[in-house]
């Protein structure tokens, strides 16, 4: 399947109107959290099978990784993905934020529409 391919079917949305039982943006952030956990299960689940296949091989011994202790150079790097991590999903407060000190500034819906009038 080609990328294009799977970027489509990814985004596939089933026929007709989209129903809301909320607000339309606590329906949004919640999309957004539950493909978010989604992601989160299934990835879950991958490390679990290597952790299950690396002791039944005998590479790791039952427990190894719930009590491996990162050294200084590994804790780093983790906290540094983790506040990247964590800017990346609050992403859209961040930019809401700066957009309300900035009332000014045009939205990109706002420069589309006027760049299709012109």
């Amino acid at each position: 399947m080609s990328f294009e391919a799977a970027l489509n079917e990814a985004g596939a949305k089933p026929a007709g109107k989209r129903p809301y039982f909320l607000e339309p943006q606590v329906e949004r952030a919640l999309a957004i959290t539950m493909a978010v956990a989604q992601e989160l299960a299934v990835a879950r689940q991958r490390v679990d099978t290597l952790e299950r296949l690396l002791v039944a091989k005998g590479v790791l011994s039952e427990g190894e990784v719930a009590h491996y202790q990162p050294d200084p150079v590994a804790s780093a790097e983790r906290q540094m993905w983790n506040q990247e991590y964590i800017a990346r999903i609050l992403r859209i407060v961040q930019q809401e934020n700066e957009a309300a000190v900035l009332p000014d500034e045009a939205s990109s819906g706002e420069l589309v529409d006027e760049l299709a009038v012109n």
